[in-house]
């Protein structure tokens, strides 16, 4: 799996999420555009550690048979359950939510495994850095595809 730390990873992403336009349509799911991007945000806020959520009793009992799956090869089915923590319900504004997305992801990579949280992860419990660079280019990753990107 490719690790958003890595420079072509990252520009990879970048170019991609650029082609997001506000009325791209999802191939699969609920979210629209502008949604999609808050969520993503919302998963760096965790990863940097802006966010310190408390560990879920699901996560805590199926965290550790899961955990492998946020970072590994395999892409992430359609339709993979989401928390309710990142699920949008409201309508943001796209071009600032795109932007927002860019930034914290683009902050993030250059921090490097240094700007990861240490702070366990709600659902998977404890992750390592690199775990988080695999998984975040994965996230980020399964959502492009989503809108045909």
């Amino acid at each position: 799996m490719k690790s958003i730390f890595e420079p072509t990873a990252l520009a990879e992403l970048t170019e991609r999420l650029q082609g997001l336009q506000a009325n791209t349509k999802a191939l699969w799911g609920k979210m629209n555009a502008a949604q999609m991007c808050l969520h993503c945000y919302k998963t760096f806020e965790v990863a940097n550690g802006s966010i310190k959520e408390k560990r879920l009793f699901i996560g805590r009992i199926l965290g550790p048979m899961f955990k492998a799956s946020f970072y590994n090869d395999k892409p992430w089915p359609k339709n993979t359950h989401t928390s309710p923590n990142y699920i949008i319900h409201q309508q943001p504004a796209f071009e600032e939510e795109k932007a927002k997305l860019l930034s914290i992801m683009r902050n993030f990579a250059l921090a490097g495994e240094a700007g990861c949280t240490t702070h366990p992860n709600p659902f998977y419990g404890a992750i390592t850095p690199e775990q988080y660079g695999k998984g975040m280019y994965k996230h980020i990753d399964h959502h492009l595809k989503q809108f045909g990107l």
